[in-house]
């Protein structure tokens, strides 16, 4: 492990942009978010004027160089960010991970000057709110049968086809979709393009009725002779699959940083709780069941924290993150259920009502293990790769 870090150039002290990113975070989410977070879970709202004030903040262009108006900030203070959102509200720091990770990232990655020109500046200040589209209806985790269509004509790509369970598919202003130009299941038979919204056939369709993350848009894409124009295809032709994946390796970074925010939410809460509830006569916090599950839940915290650092930190390095990425979304997902499991179990029956934060918690958290890759994925990359 100290070989892996010290190579990262891995350094744990907490930096004092880090500190000031968490106060800034900390502090918009007490004013802006706090006094809603119930209301929007109910209606399933999607706050979009509260993006628009992240990206103000400079927090939808975290990553994204300052000569495209973004912050130009690192992968340490990206974690930092989403997991400071992630213990207030999980649906709010869910929707800037995939804005920043998945949309603003892949044509950070992939896209030419022209088109980094283009967009990077209107996603990276909120002006824009961005969508990534791989996931079908038929194709979850076998995302290379994917059915969606694009066929050349003259200078422009005719799409046709849908996607869904689309992060900001009604509400994004643009997305970036990877469909299919050659033969089903060949890995170098698909293609990304960013789509515009207001583009004739392309629209957002039915929203999805979540479990959790509710106040994060979820809903289908559709293209029905969807007329592209070329110069919008991201990369080479061939090229979407392995971009996707790629786009996956940092977004996966993003989802276990999510993760630890969940985690420390429902952990702060079971603390405050754990001391202030009284039964016989003293706090529970007293009685070792108690305090056992307390130390279950930091010891999981810390070393899903030291895992999602450590991916962070070579993400900043330039060097490969597939493995690392992979163990740090896994783990940090797993314990994030695992962790709000435990609050529910010590608030009780109070933990079974809407009044108290970790009901809340205990939805959002299953989506962890399930987006940007399922757990049974992100032990098929490692396992993959630790027998190469």
């Amino acid at each position: 492990m100290s070989e892996t870090l010290s190579s990262a150039g891995m350094d744990f002290s907490t930096t004092e942009t880090q500190k000031m990113i968490a106060e800034t975070v900390r502090d918009f989410c007490e004013h802006n978010i706090r006094p809603y977070i119930m209301e929007w879970d109910e209606a399933q709202h999607f706050p979009v004027d509260v993006m628009k004030k992240l990206g103000e903040l400079g927090l939808l262009g975290v990553l994204v160089p300052e000569q495209y108006g973004g912050a130009g900030l690192g992968y340490d203070e990206y974690v930092t960010a989403i997991s400071e959102l992630g213990k207030v509200d999980p649906s709010i720091a869910l929707s800037m991970a995939a804005h920043n990770s998945l949309c603003t990232g892949h044509i950070m990655q992939f896209g030419n000057d022209t088109q980094k020109q283009k967009y990077l500046p209107k996603l990276a200040t909120g002006a824009w709110i961005g969508a990534w589209g791989l996931t079908e209806v038929n194709t979850g985790s076998d995302a290379g049968g994917m059915h969606t269509t694009a066929v050349k004509d003259g200078g422009h790509w005719i799409i046709n086809g849908s996607k869904n369970f689309i992060t900001h598919g009604v509400s994004g202003d643009v997305a970036v979709v990877i469909v299919r130009t050659g033969e089903k299941g060949d890995s170098h038979g698909m293609t990304a393009f960013v789509v515009e919204k207001g583009t004739p056939g392309f629209s957002g369709g039915r929203k999805e009725n979540k479990l959790g993350m509710r106040a994060s848009e979820t809903t289908e894409l559709i293209f029905e002779n969807c007329r592209v124009p070329h110069e919008n295809m991201l990369g080479n032709e061939g090229d979407g699959f392995i971009q996707a994946m790629k786009v996956l390796d940092g977004g996966r970074i993003s989802i276990a940083a999510l993760s630890l925010g969940v985690a420390k939410g429902a952990y702060e809460a079971s603390i405050k709780y754990a001391k202030e509830r009284e039964q016989f006569g003293q706090p529970i916090a007293n009685f070792q069941a108690i305090g056992f599950k307390l130390a279950d839940m930091a010891t999981q915290i810390e070393a899903a924290e030291l895992l999602t650092f450590q991916a962070a930190a070579r993400k900043n390095a330039g060097q490969k993150v597939t493995t690392e990425g992979a163990m740090a979304k896994l783990y940090a997902s797993e314990v994030c259920v695992r962790v709000a499991n435990e609050a529910v179990q010590i608030f009780g029956g109070y933990g079974f009502t809407k009044d108290f934060p970790v009901e809340k918690f205990y939805r959002d958290a299953k989506l962890c293990t399930i987006g940007e890759g399922t757990s049974e994925i992100q032990r098929l990359v490692i396992s993959k790769n630790i027998l190469k």
